[in-house]
């Protein structure tokens, strides 16, 4: 389970990610409140994370790395529009949490064969073992 200051640097990263392409968009807005929620962090604390920014917490054990990348990928589809910015900046934050590019690739690439292109988390999963074994 994560801490408190764990939960506030995952949200902090994906607001940090959203605002990437310099438009912080409703729907991605509203996807991280939705995790927000899910992780037990408030609307304000949120909104206090947009204006202020969080501090970066390395994730341990790579799975939860894993499941952060996978929430990023979900939120940079929230739009249906995909730019190069959002794949670099998505493969950068990718490599600096220790993730295999081979890994990220292989993800970037298949998330388009599905609709929406929101790769299920079991195909996203058998990626990462496939690379990692």
């Amino acid at each position: 389970m994560y801490s408190k200051e764990e939960k506030l640097s995952l949200l902090s990263e994906m607001i940090q990610f959203a605002k990437a392409d310099k438009k912080f968009k409703e729907q991605e807005y509203n996807f991280i409140l939705v995790i927000a929620s899910q992780l037990k962090i408030t609307k304000e604390e949120v909104d206090t994370l947009i204006e202020e920014g969080g501090e970066k917490k390395n994730l341990q054990p790579e799975s939860q790395r894993i499941l952060q990348f996978h929430r990023l990928v979900l939120l940079m589809n929230i739009d249906q529009e995909t730019s190069q910015l959002e794949i670099h900046k998505i493969k950068e934050i990718g490599l600096h949490m220790g993730l295999r590019l081979e890994a990220i690739d292989t993800v970037l690439e298949k998330m388009n064969e599905y609709p929406n292109k929101i790769i299920p988390p079991k195909e996203l999963i058998s990626i990462f073992t496939r690379f990692y074994n």
